[in-house]
């Protein structure tokens, strides 16, 4: 689904910030972003279906438009300040016979009826991987239509039940949906197509050109303006909004980031192979915590608050944990045993298996062990999700359950609605992920920095450029207790040691919830955080007219 590569990107190469990295902003040229005209393509002609509509969000009944449709966007370097004559000749574009690469993004946007798009909102969402396209954000949160499924459980075969989304974002803003290149029925094409778009700065630009074009394309430049990425869609925010707003001069009223990963080397998945870096440990084991209070592996004084629970355990997890993981081969055994019993006490693992994993369980350990004596094993992206082991001798596990118990229902709900609902893409293949890995760069050319560093993905100093740059800019960001694909605590850790002015602090707000990665798998949730969300937009947004109607 769609994090369910980010075990692969914690211990890709990428780029981190050069302690000796200016703080200076570069001097930048225009980009191709904001030079290009939009929508012109040698292989790929821009597409555009437009249908009626109506929601009903909680109680209110808001009549729409949809359009379904694709933007050409082009990679870095190409511009299209040619004249007419070079135009005609297509002379930035190559020949017919070897043409440069090109991307034929898909989308869909909805636009509440009668409402003046210089007062309305508007959002740009998309979900993560990389390689994933927005069906799930689609589907199950934002979208007028939203798939039921089972809240914790595998949700049984079609036919599945689509209906009146309740909680559609639609109230507050209108939406764009995204699907990134060579996902959904987004395409790549010409020469070198995965060099050009399948990359940390690749995919950054890529979505700058969609944003700008888009704005120019349907009037919006002057509309309140969000960006609300799920997964490795917060990255990709992090990168985008820096280049929107440096780069481009498109300043974002906020940046919505659900399921947060911006330094992949936080990540749970695959910290054994960066030994002496013990940090992903320490963020990971409050969610290891609120998944044994889940299945009851907590003993007979299970605590009846989760929160307060938590509390505790990320106070033990920053201070003696963490002490006793930094000192290595000095911890004395007779501490080396306390530290495992009350980390047996926490996160419900037998104190011979943390003796023996050293005190450093990984997430899929964690996934495979925790519910051993069953036979099954916990999800990732919502850890309150348990399936068969696949094999009761591997080490870790070996899939998701989560992911196999709901990417059935969402995949036949996007192609359904889509073809018979949007009337788009009845001849297409929508792609709902892609295997990006074997093309994906990971280096990352961080702000003030003219090369992209040595180092694990890290892009933190982006948000922070970009809040630095944009002082009103605001950021919420989203989290459920049960995910161990991005851990909650991972994202609070990052988010407060962002290199930002102290008084930054205040423009970051949070919000956590009793449910997994997919946040809006579970109804309760899914209504509790579209109140947030909505109530973060309305305070944002910034008409500069009082009473304008949206």
């Amino acid at each position: 689904m769609m994090g369910a590569a980010l075990a692969l990107l914690a211990g890709a190469a990428s780029a981190q910030e050069s302690p000796r990295a200016s703080s200076r902003l570069e001097t930048k040229k225009p980009s191709a972003a904001s030079t290009a005209e939009p929508n012109r393509g040698l292989i790929f002609s821009p597409q555009a279906v437009t249908t009626q509509g109506s929601v009903t969000v909680e109680g209110q009944k808001i009549d729409y438009h949809a359009v379904a449709g694709t933007i050409i966007v082009h990679p870095k370097g190409w511009d299209d300040v040619a004249s007419l004559e070079e135009t005609a000749n297509t002379a930035d574009l190559g020949d017919k016979k070897n043409p440069k690469a090109e991307a034929s993004m898909f989308y869909v946007a909805y636009f509440k009826n009668g409402a003046p798009s210089a007062d309305r909102p508007i959002t740009f969402i998309y979900n993560g991987g990389p390689g994933s396209s927005s069906m799930w954000l689609h589907m199950g949160a934002w979208g007028p239509r939203r798939i039921v499924t089972s809240e914790n459980a595998h949700t049984p075969p079609a036919p599945y039940q689509l209906v009146n989304n309740a909680y559609s974002l639609l109230d507050v803003s209108d939406l764009v949906f995204i699907d990134a290149p060579g996902t959904g029925f987004s395409r790549i094409a010409g020469k070198d197509k995965e060099k050009a778009f399948y990359g940390i700065d690749a995919d950054g630009y890529a979505f700058s050109q969609f944003v700008t074009s888009f704005l120019s394309q349907y009037g919006r430049w002057n509309s309140p303006k969000y960006l609300f990425g799920e997964s490795y869609g917060t990255p990709r925010s992090a990168v985008l909004v820096n280049d929107l707003e440096t780069g481009d001069n498109v300043d974002f009223n906020g940046v919505i980031l659900l399921s947060q990963i911006l330094n992949f080397s936080l990540s749970v998945d695959g910290p054994e192979y960066n030994p002496g870096s013990d940090q992903a440990y320490i963020v990971g084991l409050p969610t290891y915590a609120a998944t044994a209070w889940y299945h009851n592996r907590l003993g007979p004084n299970r605590p009846a608050d989760l929160q307060a629970y938590l509390k505790e355990v990320e106070q033990f997890a920053t201070t003696d944990y963490a002490e006793a993981l930094q000192q290595g081969a000095l911890l004395s055994p007779e501490r080396k045993q306390q530290i495992a019993e009350r980390m047996s006490h926490y996160i419900g693992l037998p104190v011979s298996y943390i003796l023996k994993a050293d005190l450093r369980v990984t997430g899929g350990e964690f996934e495979k062990n925790l519910l051993d004596a069953d036979g099954e094993s916990t999800g990732r992206l919502d850890t309150r999700f348990a399936g068969p082991q696949l094999d009761p001798l591997s080490k870790g596990s070996e899939y998701d359950p989560q992911a196999a118990a709901l990417s059935s229902a969402y995949t036949a709900a996007l192609n359904d609605y889509v073809r018979n609902t949007l009337h788009f893409g009845r001849d297409m293949v929508y792609k709902p992920e892609i295997n990006v890995f074997r093309y994906w760069d990971f280096r990352h050319k961080p702000p003030g920095i003219p090369f992209a560093p040595r180092g694990t993905a890290n892009v933190m100093p982006d948000l922070a450029m970009a809040m630095k740059y944009n002082p009103t800019l605001k950021v919420m960001l989203l989290g459920g207790y049960f995910d161990l694909a991005t851990p909650f605590y991972e994202g609070w850790y990052e988010m407060h040691h962002l290199p930002i002015p102290d008084d930054l602090q205040a423009n970051i707000t949070y919000h956590y919830y009793q449910s997994g990665h997919m946040v809006y798998a579970r109804p309760e949730d899914l209504h509790k955080m579209h109140d947030d969300v909505a109530t973060f937009i309305r305070s944002t947004e910034n008409t500069g007219r009082a009473g304008a109607t949206r």
